[in-house]
This record gives structure tokens, C-alpha cells and sequence, in this order.
């Protein structure tokens, strides 16, 4: 065996998942997934084999908040019980942004990872975990080549005017520009849109990436054209605990006439917002759906009035919409979610069958829709691996 090892690490949570080191990246076969996260009074590890098996699940109770450096140690740990030295062949990482050098996957060096260490102030609520993973990957297999795969690359093909704030060119060129996130998950589900569509998948297509972090993103032949998510993954829709697209004069409020201090807002933005902030319930949207609270309800009609609002933006971009693609936790598990948003866009002709959405069917438009409505479920850690695979040569 020779197996590509991804780590997807995160403030919240480390994905972990092995592949077959095979020839065509393309084919990297899945060996095992796993998840490190918080779970009542703890950290809970669960990995499972190709066929969702069960094999290993373990608990630590902490009454501690979660620790990503003790979660990282434990991947690392079942994973090294798991393969040895001489069955992992090369390590895959997610990491979130890759500033306006690296807009395509890279071997790391001392360089290379000197250079994402700097970008760490544009995503300081991930970069960071990911840096760490490589680092903690280093330190326990310093043998194997290591590759960083960027969540801004998949969006370097947006025009300039996509990219770009109305501010002094000074800025602009000093990299305050939008970049875009989520890009593996887009890159993925691009590469299946072929597939599961037809000509359409080739078409005017928007993305919607709907999880604890949430963004679309406008595609015309599979390449990215504009998205929600700008300088930052705050920008954009409501999310599970950041607030979305913000007036800048609310940051200037906070600061100014409420005297919180820069660390504060950042708190405020990123981990007291969202779905969780409006609710004041959960950041989960399966417990906000559940709920009789009109706090809850109020949470979500806010979320599908934001998507609709920026298909809308996102369609313009795109001259018109041909596919509408919904995938990521709570655009594949949640009928209820898509429903409410392809409603919201029937005056640009999106028609849904109930039924196929809510048994969970992989295309879910109506008979006399003029946009074609489909789940495709994401697979960042595939996508991880394949870009591995390719960078560093089969077995």
C-alpha cells in the first residue's frame, strides 16, 4: 500500500481521509475518512472505511473549548496506528487562501510555507489550523513531500472587475482585492457538473456551497466567474456563527461609538454571528428548521433571503442561469432549505419537483423548468488527493 493522506484542518474540527496512490488522479481510490470534533463535554474521533464501516470511534471528555492542536495529535496519532512510515506516500492539505501568488497547488517548502504564514491575517479563523497541520505532519513523517491546495485558487479565473473594491489603487495592488473561498468544494463539484447535467453542466451554472461556512459561486464553462465570499470567508450569505455581507459602517459603529477594540469585532464577526447570533439558539441549521422559536424562523428566513438576493446578483454576472446546483451539509441534507431557495427563484424560470427533493434526488427540477436543479454532494478531500496525486507522481 501506498496511500495519499489529506488533512483538512480547521478552528472547529480536523477531516482527515486516506486514498490509493494509484496512476490516474482522477481514480484515487478512497481507504478511510475520519473527523476529530466537538462533541458534548469533549473531542470525538470517528473514522470509517471506504463502505462507511465503522473503525474507530473515541471520546475525551475536556471542559475545555476545542483545542484544534490536541485534535491535530489525535489524527495524527490514530493515523499513524493506522499506516506506517512506508505506507503513506504523500500528504495533501487544505489550506484556505493562497493570496495572489498561489493560485494552483503547491509542493511546500520552507519558502512556500513562509509565505502562507504571512497571509494568515486574511484568514485568521483558518489559516492558521491549517499551517499547524502541516507543521504537526512535518514533525511526525518529515520523509514525506507535503502539498498545499488553496480554497482562492479555483477563483483566479474571475475577471479583474470581479475582483476588484472601489478603493485607492494603492491598496488594490497591495492585495486588498476580493479572492473568494470554498474554491476545492467548487473545483470538485465543477468537475462532476458535466456528468450529472449534460450540456448544461458546461453553461451558465451557480453553485451554491451551503454549510456552517456558506457561499456561491457563478461558473460559465466550469470556470469561476464571481462568487459571494471577497477578501475574507465574512463576506457574502449568513453563516452558521459569521454575520455575511456587512455595511463597513457597522465595523466604523463598533469601533467608534461602541469602543470595542479589534479583537472584540473580530469575535463579534466571525464566532458570535450568523445563524447563531440571529437565533440566539444554534449555529446548526437542522435545530434552527426544528425549532418553534420565531428567533429560529427569523435565522432562516434571513439565510434564504440572502441566497436568493445573490443568485440574483450571480445570475446577472452570468448574463442568465442554466443550472442551479446545490451541495456541502445543508445544501445536500436539508429538502427544506432547497425548496425555500428554488421558489425564490422561479422568475428566473426554476421549477422544482418536491417529491425528488425531498427523497433526496440528485436532480430535483420540475418537468417545465427552464433551470436545471441538482445535489451534487462535495468532496474537498478528494479533490485534495487528486491534486496531491498529481503534483507528486503515482506510486
Amino acid at each position: 500500500m501506498n496511500a495519499i493522506l489529506v488533512l483538512n484542518a480547521g478552528s472547529s474540527s480536523i477531516k482527515f481521509a486516506a486514498f490509493e496512490r494509484g496512476g490516474d488522479p482522477g481514480q484515487a481510490a478512497l481507504l478511510l475518512r475520519g473527523r476529530v470534533a466537538q462533541a458534548a463535554n469533549g473531542t470525538e474521533l470517528v473514522a470509517r472505511g471506504a463502505h462507511g464501516e465503522e473503525l474507530a470511534r473515541s471520546f475525551t471528555a475536556s471542559p475545555d473549548p476545542f483545542d484544534p492542536r490536541a485534535a491535530l495529535d489525535a489524527a495524527v496519532d490514530w493515523i499513524g496506528s493506522r499506516f506506517s512510515p512506508t505506507q503513506l506516500g504523500a500528504i495533501g492539505h487544505r489550506v484556505v487562501h493562497g493570496g495572489t501568488r498561489y493560485s494552483a497547488p503547491a509542493r511546500l517548502t520552507p519558502q512556500v510555507l513562509g509565505d502562507l504564514h504571512a497571509l494568515e491575517p486574511l484568514a485568521p479563523l483558518h489559516q492558521p489550523y491549517n499551517l499547524l497541520a502541516i507543521e504537526m505532519a512535518a514533525a511526525r513523517w518529515p520523509q514525506l513531500p507535503q502539498v498545499a491546495c488553496f480554497d482562492t485558487a479555483f477563483h483566479s479565473t474571475q475577471p479583474a472587475v470581479a475582483q476588484a473594491f472601489a478603493l485607492p489603487r494603492a491598496i488594490t495592488e497591495g492585495g486588498v482585492r476580493r479572492y473568494g473561498f470554498h474554491g476545492l468544494s467548487y473545483e470538485y463539484v465543477a468537475s462532476r457538473l458535466s456528468t450529472v447535467l449534460g450540456l448544461a453542466g458546461r453553461g451558465k451554472v451557480i453553485i451554491a456551497h451551503l454549510g456552517s461556512g456558506a457561499s456561491l459561486c457563478a461558473l460559465a464553462d466550469g470556470r469561476s466567474v464571481a462568487s459571494t465570499m471577497g477578501f475574507s470567508a465574512l463576506d457574502g450569505l449568513p453563516m452558521g456563527t459569521r454575520c455575511g455581507a456587512l455595511d463597513p459602517g457597522v465595523v466604523l459603529y463598533l469601533l467608534q461609538h461602541l469602543k470595542m477594540d479589534a479583537a472584540e469585532v473580530s469575535d463579534l464577526l466571525y464566532k458570535r454571528s450568523g445563524l447563531l447570533g440571529v437565533s440566539g439558539i444554534s449555529a446548526d441549521m437542522r435545530s434552527l428548521l426544528q425549532s418553534g422559536d420565531a428567533h429560529a424562523a427569523e435565522a432562516v428566513d434571513l439565510f434564504v433571503y440572502r441566497i436568493a438576493c445573490e443568485i440574483g446578483a450571480l445570475a446577472a454576472a452570468l448574463g442568465g442561469l442554466d443550472a442551479l446546483v446545490f451541495t456541502a451539509g445543508i445544501g445536500e441534507h436539508a429538502p427544506a432549505i432547497r425548496a425555500r431557495v428554488s421558489r425564490a427563484c422561479a422568475w428566473l424560470g426554476a421549477t422544482l419537483d418536491s417529491e425528488a427533493n425531498d427523497r433526496g434526488a440528485r436532480l430535483i427540477h420540475g418537468s417545465a423548468s427552464r433551470v436545471q436543479i441538482a445535489v451534487v454532494p462535495t468532496d474537498e478531500e478528494k479533490m485534495i488527493a487528486m491534486h496531491t496525486l498529481a503534483l507528486c507522481g503515482p506510486a
